[in-house]
């Protein structure tokens, strides 16, 4: 029992599968589109929420976001369910594949042994469409990976309600009705609204840019506040946070510059190509805070890799950011 379904590499996990999902049901909607649309650009630090005892920082939208508002604004039926017993959770998997349903899942990413082992801690946000199964062996459509991947009914269980921050719970969505040809202008207006005020209108000094800043000063106290290993730790999952959970910092800010470059077709406005290539420059910055931040935590760190020097980054990505969103702000109408 295997569906056919056309697996795409994807850069991000979410935004993989929203894409993945609509070409499955006739959407010819890019990765980039998905994500634009969905309002997946974001900033947090989050200090009452540890993802492994740490703080949580986040480059993108709550999880599940941008699939639901994609949905909402390309008018996409959808049906979604958590579950509390574990049992009828797989059963209910294997009925949908047996009536030839792709079924996206939120998932654990530990308990996903086709992870490499570096990559396998406890993040609990990590989405996938399962495609099949054969005998105790399920076949997954995992975005960030280049091919159908396999997975035991017992780890993909174990996955799909695995404990912690941000539980799964059993997660699971389907498409039921996917229009052939929506127009794109307004849903991608909308959604560079929700960014921009994401960005630059949170009411709470976390959130956005003021976020960007606020991470910026307690970084450069690090050393001091927390003593030199635990700083590195607090450092190290920003970084990993930022490159290595799906596309994070730069490589998010590098799907946006994609999205807008798309949109300046949609919107028929060639501004929005301007804006692209800023915020592709703005992506190389943050990628150089993340090679700073990753010199320090293998020990190797230079002069200009001190905490305040990458709080400095910070702060400059924060301006940068707060003038093209407000740019953006000012064009889409």
């Amino acid at each position: 029992m295997r569906i056919e379904f056309e697996h795409k590499q994807s850069a991000h996990c979410e935004s993989g599968v929203t894409s993945n999902l609509l070409y499955h049901y006739g959407l010819d909607i890019t990765e980039s589109m998905a994500f634009g649309i969905g309002a997946g650009l974001f900033f947090g630090y989050i200090p009452f929420i540890k993802l492994n005892k740490i703080p949580l920082t986040t480059f993108r939208c709550s999880v599940g976001g941008i699939f639901k508002r994609v949905s909402k604004s390309l008018k996409i039926s959808v049906k979604e369910k958590r579950f509390r017993n574990q049992q009828k959770a797989m059963s209910e998997l294997d009925s949908l594949l047996e009536q030839n349903i792709p079924v996206g899942c939120q998932t654990g990413a530990f308990w996903l042994p086709y992870f490499p082992e570096a990559f396998r801690f406890h993040f609990n946000m990590h989405n996938l469409i399962v495609v099949g199964k054969e005998g105790d062996t399920y076949f997954i459509s995992d975005p960030v990976f280049p091919d159908i991947v396999t997975c035991s009914a017992f780890n993909l269980c174990k996955a799909r309600f695995a404990k912690g921050t941000l539980a799964p719970k059993g997660r699971t969505y389907i498409l039921e009705h996917v229009p052939e040809s929506p127009d794109l202008v307004i849903p991608v207006r909308k959604g560079i609204k929700a960014v921009c005020n994401a960005m630059l209108k949170a009411p709470i000094p976390i959130i956005g840019v003021k976020g960007i800043r606020y991470l910026a000063g307690k970084l450069e106290k690090w050393p001091e506040k927390l003593g030199d290993e635990m700083a590195l730790l607090y450092l190290g999952q920003v970084v990993r946070m930022q490159e290595e959970i799906g596309t994070g910092g730069g490589g998010f800010r590098f799907m946006y510059a994609a999205f807008l470059q798309q949109a300046a077709s949609v919107l028929e406005d060639d501004n929005y190509l301007e804006l692209s290539e800023r915020l592709t420059q703005i992506g190389d910055k943050w990628r150089l805070f993340a090679v700073s931040g990753a010199r320090n935590c293998k020990k190797r760190a230079r002069k200009r890799d001190s905490f305040p020097g990458m709080a400095q980054m910070l702060r400059e990505c924060a301006d940068l950011e707060e003038q093209l969103f407000k740019d953006l702000r000012d064009i889409v109408v």
